[in-house]
């Protein structure tokens, strides 16, 4: 078995494991109330993107996002959260080494001892989310279940609906189709992002991922037989019956986002299989990524 289809599978443990733990890292989380802004590179900027969008749908305070290398050193905040598996990161590190001293940072990753976990003032470690796939899955999801538990959200429903994605069979073939397009509204924009990523990272796809409202303003012009659009949460359901007069494949299956997201990663590793790629190992990725 390659190491992201176990990785995949372990998710909904580990988010019933990250439930039990919330509680007891909350205080180094931005309290409620606070400015916060949450910064990541590749996958882990779509986990912060989702987090800060649900930190301002509940009313927790004013929470930016932005890549680790473009955070503004012109905003005020009382607290960085930093995302990074392997605590190697360079822009992350480097964002975290320019706040020292001025502004609270807590970083999430999977290694300890890292240099993103020795640089930041407090460290969050999900070790048990680590994973030996350059792809990520189940840390992604577990950083942002821990998140999601942070500011309230139960996780039991999407512990169930991930355990559902997992037995069920996946709602379509993906060899059947040549592009494929992820739509998400509110915070579920950055977990469309993510899915596009898995299927561009895994599988070499063509992927595009869209706020949904943003959809009939060009990208749909490109849909058509062949196309999968995927909505990840709520979506207006107008966007979704413009896609499909274009003659593209709706799913919109109504899980918890997280679980959805599953499903999307399962997708890729079959779709890359078929193609005789290798999921663990995308050609020009490494688990990491270290400038000099």
């Amino acid at each position: 078995m390659r190491a992201i289809t176990s990785e995949i599978a372990s998710q909904p443990a580990l988010w019933r494991k990250t439930a039990g733990i919330a509680s007891a890292v909350a205080g180094l989380l931005p309290a409620p109330g606070e400015p916060a802004a949450a910064i990541g590179c590749g996958t882990s900027l779509h986990v912060a993107r989702a987090y800060a969008a649900l930190r301002e749908e509940r009313n927790l305070g004013t929470t930016d996002v932005a890549t680790a290398s473009e955070l503004s050193p012109h905003r005020s905040y009382r607290r960085v959260v930093a995302i990074s598996r392997s605590g190697t990161t360079t822009e992350v590190l480097r964002a975290l080494e320019r706040l020292r001293g001025s502004i609270a940072t807590v970083a999430i990753t999977a290694v300890p001892g890292s240099p993103v976990a020795s640089t930041a003032d407090d460290t969050i470690v999900l070790e048990f989310a680590n994973e030996q796939s350059v792809v990520q899955t189940r840390f992604a999801t577990t950083a942002l279940a821990l998140l999601r538990a942070h500011i309230g959200d139960g996780l039991e429903a999407a512990i169930v609906d991930g355990e559902a994605a997992l037995a069920g069979a996946l709602p379509v073939k993906p060899t059947e189709f040549k592009q494929f397009v992820f739509l998400g509204q509110g915070w579920t924009v950055g977990l469309a992002d993510e899915a596009a990523l898995k299927l561009r990272e895994a599988a070499s796809a063509w992927t595009e991922a869209y706020p949904a409202m943003e959809y009939r303003h060009g990208p749909i012009s490109a849909a058509g037989r062949g196309t999968l659009v995927w909505a990840i949460g709520p979506v207006d359901p107008g966007v979704l019956a413009d896609a499909a007069d274009t003659g593209a494949t709706i799913v919109n299956g109504g899980f918890d986002p997280m679980a959805e997201l599953v499903l999307i990663q399962r997708m890729a590793v079959e779709l890359a299989e078929t193609q005789g790629l290798d999921p663990d190992h995308p050609k020009h990725l490494t688990r990491s990524v270290v400038l000099p």
